[in-house]
């Protein structure tokens, strides 16, 4: 460590779960960050540098969400070590900023009196004030600096400039750099504190609770509340396939017109193959999914920011407990819906090490973003535009039957898990409910557009390269003299896919499958632009080559193959990414090659069973 950065005034952001503090952090630091893990432990370590009006520069922390400095997580042991500066290996920060979310203030406060007793120099970032005053809910910033005894200031971490006020109040509050008065609290008393608090600065709207309350008593009902999440889940199924279907139009549509216009223009050849029949087919076949991506995506943030999930996980608490978890499970799993790696990632909340372990082992089974072009590719080949009773789409019904499939596949694999485990104990349930709140819809855009740029960014870096590389599998060696088959039979990917097929055969996977589920094992999205790829190479004529590959799969494979392709992705291991993640977050190559086995058997079989089913019942 440099002179320079040893004298660095160093921040330490801290506050609850989901208070917008890596929003703020991501404000204050921008591009210049770095990620890492602390030493011997598996929790992210987060640090940047910010400038101040002054010129100053500072070293910032992004300490690990916690409730309490009595930890119960991984996570909260690490930021109570890093408060008290007793971490092996870091500098003791020398001001906390404790981010509290100024919509529920009256946990976020508990925890900023908590860190006070610390004596260190603190300031309270007031986070969300934009979303309190939506609520009606009015805060007297000054009257709360005086009750707290600490700089409190106003900030709004998703709009620009959001953080101004605070890194002006943090360039003031250094040349005076002074400890707080030690006076420690019993820990009862600050509830009673809070409500002081509350009672002098806060003014809270009566029409919200009473509002909350009504609400809660349908929603947080043992049978009302269970079938309204049956329905909410249902419904939003319904809407992938019912919405998206023009915008994936307009899509195919235009990948297809650019493809025949590359096709037409350049000479033929190996570079207009690549570009067309590569690049062209081979992204245009994953970004034509993006629409439904993005449906499903905003009714999670709509459900997230309304305050309806942790009530969801209230609601599945007895049941996945049944099943060796618990309700704290439920948001890492539901963050799995779109990518099993942060929803691994998400565990580390988990107090009980046996339930974040079998979570971590479960998630993979949540059905990611990346499987949805492969299920929306095979429903819509195989499974007809009709509707059920004339009001409920077939597609879409299918495509929630495969999320449920998933879902009991997990619950069913950590029951299993339960029964191997010594410690039978039962753990207790404690989550923040939070009050309803209309989702705003600028959060929602926002949301949306970094999910939507993460997906392109997906196609852009990996998907391309997987897609050339396929190509250039595909493509070379040429068929030899006197060749009797199609020139893709004789490539490199061709004699690679032939030889799998001994091994896939039962599954009634063909060459091509055999291929894509290479790349694959990259990004799962991967398979169908491969597929695409293959399908575009394998044409007889540049007509068939920009044909749209849902009609060139359901006339070329059987009803039996698509549907074993289907459950072989609800199971298989295919994503390098989850795996490396799980080998990070356990710290173990046997829980990873447990995972692999299980997953990799369980797809197989599950395939097998489907395909020769439905061959015996005609569907071959």
């Amino acid at each position: 460590m440099s002179s320079a950065e040893a004298s660095m005034l160093r921040l330490a952001l801290v506050g609850n779960p989901n208070c917008g503090k890596t929003a703020l952090f991501n404000q204050l630091t921008g591009s210049r960050q770095k990620v890492a893990n602390y030493a011997g432990v598996t929790v992210e370590r987060k640090e940047g540098r910010m400038r101040g009006p002054s010129g100053r520069e500072y070293a910032v922390l992004d300490l690990p969400g916690a409730y309490s400095l009595q930890p119960a997580s991984l996570d909260e042991a690490v930021t109570r070590d890093l408060c008290r500066g007793f971490y092996p290996g870091e500098a003791a920060p020398d001001v906390l900023v404790c981010v509290i979310d100024a919509t529920n203030l009256r946990l976020h406060l508990r925890f900023a009196l908590e860190l006070r007793e610390l004596g260190k120099p603190m300031i309270v970032a007031l986070n969300m004030v934009d979303a309190a005053k939506r609520r009606g809910i009015q805060i007297d910033v000054n009257a709360m600096e005086q009750a707290l005894g600490v700089p409190v200031v106003e900030t709004v971490a998703v709009r620009r400039n959001g953080a101004q006020a605070l890194v002006s109040r943090i360039d003031l509050l250094q040349p005076a750099l002074q400890p707080l008065p030690s006076a420690p609290a019993e820990r009862g008393d600050y509830h009673q504190q809070v409500r002081e608090i509350l009672g002098a600065a806060v003014s809270m709207p009566s029409r919200t609770a009473k509002i909350d309350d009504a609400l809660d008593r349908w929603l947080l009902h043992p049978v009302f509340g269970l079938l309204t999440l049956a329905v909410v889940m249902f419904l939003i199924f319904q809407a992938v396939f019912a919405w998206a279907a023009p915008l994936m139009d307009g899509i195919e549509a235009g990948f297809g017109w650019l493809g025949e216009h590359v096709a037409a223009v350049l000479p033929e050849g190996p570079l207009a193959s690549l570009i067309s029949n590569g690049i062209i087919a081979g992204v245009g076949g994953v970004v034509v999914f993006l629409p439904q991506i993005l449906i499903l995506f905003a009714f999670i943030l709509a459900l997230e920011e309304s305050g309806y999930l942790p009530r969801a996980a209230f609601l599945l608490d007895r049941m996945m407990a049944s099943a060796g978890l618990s309700g704290r499970s439920f948001i890492p799993l539901l963050s799995s819906f779109a990518c099993a790696v942060p929803g691994i990632m998400a565990t580390r909340s988990i107090q009980d090490p046996r339930d974040r372990l079998a979570t971590i082992l479960v998630a993979p089974l949540m059905t990611c973003s990346a499987r949805l072009p492969v299920y929306a590719l095979l429903i819509g080949a195989f499974i007809p535009e009709g509707t059920v009773a004339g009001v409920v789409n077939q597609q879409g019904l299918v495509l929630f039957g495969l999320y449920a499939a998933g879902i009991l596949s997990a619950l069913a694999m950590s029951w299993i898990m339960k029964k191997w485990r010594r410690d039978k104990s039962e753990h207790p349930l404690m989550l923040e409910l939070p009050s309803y709140r209309l989702p705003h819809p600028r959060d929602l855009a926002v949301g949306l557009y970094e999910r939507g740029m993460i997906f392109l960014k997906r196609v852009g870096g990996i998907i391309l390269s997987l897609t050339i590389l396929l190509w250039v599998l595909l493509s070379f060696p040429g068929a030899p003299a006197g060749a009797t088959m199609p020139a893709i039979d004789y490539s490199f990917a061709g004699q690679i896919g032939h030889a799998m097929t001994l091994f896939f055969a039962p599954l009634g996977f063909n060459w091509q499958i055999c291929i894509a589920l290479i790349p694959g094992m990259g990004a799962r999205e991967v398979a169908v632009s491969s597929l695409a790829t293959i399908y575009a190479l394998s044409a007889a004529d540049d007509d068939a080559a920009i044909q749209a590959l849902t009609p060139v799969v359901s006339h070329g494979w059987s009803l039996a193959t698509g549907l074993s392709l289907l459950v072989w992705f609800i199971y298989a291991p295919m994503c390098i990414s989850t795996l490396a993640t799980i080998r990070r977050e356990t710290n173990s190559w046997k829980q990873v090659g447990f995972a692999t086995f299980y997953l990799f058997g369980a797809a197989y079989v599950a395939a097998l069973i489907t395909y020769q089913v439905t061959v015996a019942l005609g569907g071959g």
